[in-house]
């Protein structure tokens, strides 16, 4: 692993950075939305003339002040940016206002008056799914279909020794990132506009903000970096459409930063769904048929609810070759909370399903779960989940011996038992798509260039969440060139600086970074070299760059500061697709992650509580770029599906939130992080293999719930189908086991 300090670390930990909801303008409103306190209703009037009339109002706005589209949707624009005549969830905006305070704004909330007429809440999938529901939707209650087949199901079926059929019920969950949806939007004395907004899609927010606005894409630019946390969050528009109406209508900036609970109530969440797998395996171990039932709770819009559904198709079978599988998915418009992108984007819910099947199955036929994993698991030259040409790779194997090696230290040690406290250990293993899936535009590149005052500058269209990109961005480029860390400039976040290259989405930064440099590299240093051999009069062939600037056998010759004079910038540009699979199969990937993770975990017989007491996670993802990053993203996402394991549910009730704020919403506190976090990286690739390193935000939150379940099991006897693992369940089976036993 290769050490490196994040360049923006200083000013993140002693709370001199400035995020985009910190901003302030001269002149600046503030800005409040009003959204729907129905899930379901007909809006019968609207009436704003006693809010427009209170003092310090400066401006409201309904869908009648909505120029152009009066929708958004990164995908497909189905969700009205101020609702006309239907609401069809809590959290659908129906006007907004800017105000001369955050004070008066709420309060010409108050003041807006709107008639209501309830409609049938449709607040499950199989209530949407009825033949005499409403229609949320012109085209009917179902967003997406999805689904795979191979072999012949019922033949493999009958050939099996035993097959076990459960469903699993996985929860929504918020992303609970520490910056809240806002920022500043800023009206230009030349009409155009500036959004300082956290987003991860600064390009694809500029086309929808255009559509909405009626204004030239070029006239309207985003600046998206940094924000305080995303993880799929904040991929969809937001407060933006509504700041951005409120800037133009009044002529002066307006700021919108939501509230925990107002965030609590718009933004988009994980997915719940139901998943039913019936899985059979023969006396020797081998598996023969996997038949799959995805259910998908999307609310009441689209966002990437499909490319999620279809995600969750393609991993059902998971890292194992298995003869016959039959997987169908479908995603249901609901009025409950959007459900849409979540670091994992499908894989968690479905892995946590398949490897509950695993083990299962493994006791049913009474044999080692490792080895009906390793028996089963996929090999080098094997195919994709969906029958796909995939990169060669070792990766599922060498994470499920790394695992199982941890697994059988774990095993071996004495375990602490006493009257009212049980330990266990589990594992699981996963492999995870990086980027967009075949079929999906995923625009990939960067800018290299070589300024005016000697720094290299290196820039890509993406945004700084928190992932810790810009120190990838810093190592690739210092390690690609040859120069010093110092002798670089990075430009992300802004639409007006940098190129067009897709979002961070889907783990692809760390990839696209170093496929960038990959085509930036020898056509910008041919260019600075035979600048520097005409400087020096030193044959370009002995030229190369290092450390601050040109050398000749390692021996300094000319600083970029000098090479800089009196010359014009030199610039390259890199645009290309993210490497997809030779065989066009709709959604299939290409490059994929591999994780082992192992999980010990004690439980308490008086309260019924899990306490994860240590956790380790192998990764197999190529190089290691940056090792604080890595290990922060495995930890990260370890802590992040802990939560979503034991703790974390977005309820809802008939359409309305159970949960405001984080005072009844429980995330990971310190003291749930377990004092024993291990992560390795497994750093080698096949030499087959020349796509360099993989992205790792989000593998290391997919099997982690899977190998607490097991640990649960180990510990108390208990099988986890249902996430988040509640008390009450866990007391519930210790008394079922008691009543049993007597």
């Amino acid at each position: 692993m290769k050490k490196n300090i994040r360049p923006d670390g200083k000013a993140k930990v002693t709370g001199k950075m400035k995020y985009l909801t910190d901003l302030s303008f001269p002149h600046m409103l503030y800005g409040k939305i009003l959204r729907s306190p129905y899930p379901h209703a007909r809006i019968l009037s609207i009436s704003t003339d006693e809010a427009q009339r209170l003092p310090g109002v400066q401006a409201v706005i309904t869908h009648k002040d909505v120029p152009a589209l009066n929708g958004f949707g990164i995908v497909t624009p189905d969700q009205p940016v101020l609702c006309k005549d239907i609401v069809r969830y809590v959290g659908d905006a129906v006007a907004a206002v800017a105000a001369d305070s955050i004070e008066i704004a709420a309060r010409a909330l108050e003041l807006i008056g709107i008639q209501y007429e309830p409609l049938p809440v449709l607040d499950c999938p199989e209530k949407a799914l009825e033949e005499t529901a409403p229609l949320l939707h012109p085209d009917g209650n179902v967003l997406h279909r999805a689904g795979f087949q191979k072999g012949d199901i019922e033949k493999e079926f009958s050939q099996c020794a035993k097959i076990v059929e459960e469903t699993y019920q996985v929860p929504r969950q918020l992303h609970a990132y520490m910056e809240t949806e806002g920022g500043v939007i800023v009206p230009e004395k030349n009409g155009s506009l500036t959004v300082y907004v956290g987003t991860q899609h600064g390009f694809k927010d500029q086309f929808q903000l255009a559509r909405i606005l009626g204004m030239p894409a070029e006239r309207i630019r985003i600046v998206s970096s940094p924000m305080g946390g995303s993880f799929g969050g904040k991929d969809e528009l937001n407060i933006q459409p509504y700041g951005a109406l409120l800037a133009l209508k009044t002529g002066k900036p307006v700021k919108i930063h939501q509230t925990r609970q107002e965030s609590m109530r718009s933004s988009i969440k994980r997915h719940p769904m139901k998943i039913t797998m019936k899985t059979g395996i023969d006396r020797e171990g081998r598996l023969r048929a996997h038949q799959t039932r995805i259910v998908a709770d999307t609310g009441a819009y689209a966002t990437l609810g499909p490319a999620i559904l279809d995600f969750a198709v393609e991993h059902a079978a998971g890292p194992y070759m298995i003869q016959a599988v039959d997987t169908k998915g479908i995603s249901v418009f609901t009025n409950n909370g959007v459900s849409g992108e979540f670091r994992g984007f499908g894989g968690n819910q479905v892995t946590f399903a398949l490897e509950g099947q695993i083990d299962r199955l493994a006791e049913a036929i009474g044999m080692d779960g490792i080895a009906v994993r390793r028996l089963n698991i996929r090999s080098k030259q094997d195919p994709g989940p969906l029958g796909q040409r995939i990169v060669e790779t070792d990766g599922a194997l060498d994470v499920l011996e790394s695992a199982a090696a941890v697994y059988a230290e774990k095993k071996r040690l004495p375990l602490k038992q006493d009257t009212w406290k049980r330990t266990g250990v589990g594992m699981a293993v996963t492999m995870h798509g990086g980027g967009l899936g075949f079929g999906r535009l995923d625009p990939a590149g960067g800018r290299l260039s070589f300024k005016e005052d000697g720094k290299i500058e290196i820039a890509f269209g993406f945004e700084e969440a928190g992932q810790g990109i810009l120190a990838v961005i810093e190592a690739i480029t210092a390690g690609q060139l040859g120069c010093a860390k110092e002798d670089i400039s990075i430009i992300i976040g802004d639409t007006s600086l940098v190129p067009s290259s897709g979002s961070t989405t889907a783990s692809r930064g760390t990839s696209m970074v170093w496929h960038s440099l990959q085509r930036l590299k020898k056509p910008f240093l041919q260019k600075l070299l035979a600048r520097a051999a005409r400087k020096t009069g030193i044959e370009e062939k002995r030229l190369s760059v290092g450390p601050g600037g040109i050398q000749v056998n390692g021996e300094y010759k000319l600083s970029f500061q000098e090479l800089a004079a009196g010359e014009e910038p030199i610039v390259v540009a890199a645009q290309f697709d993210f490497p997809v699979s030779p065989d066009p199969i709709d959604s299939a990937h290409f490059l994929y992650t591999y994780s082992g993770v192992v999980a010990q975990v004690e439980a308490d017989l008086l309260t019924g509580r899990i306490r994860v007491t240590g956790l380790h996670q192998t990764t197999a993802a190529g190089p290691v770029v940056n090792e604080m990053g890595y290990i922060g993203q495995i930890e990260g996402g370890g802590v992040m599906a802990l939560g979503y394991t034991l703790m974390e549910d977005v309820t809802m009730t008939e359409g309305h939130y159970a949960v405001e704020n984080f005072d009844s919403y429980l995330i990971p506190g310190i003291v749930d992080v377990p004092f024993n976090l291990q992560v390795r990286a497994i750093e080698s690739l096949p030499a087959e293999d020349h796509y360099g390193p993989r992205g790792v935000g989000e593998i290391g939150t997919v099997a982690v719930a899977p190998a607490i379940a097991s640990a649960i099991y180990d510990a108390v006897g208990l099988r986890v189908s249902r996430l988040p693992v509640k008390p009450e369940a866990l007391l519930q089976s210790i008394e079922r086991s008691v009543l049993y036993e007597s």
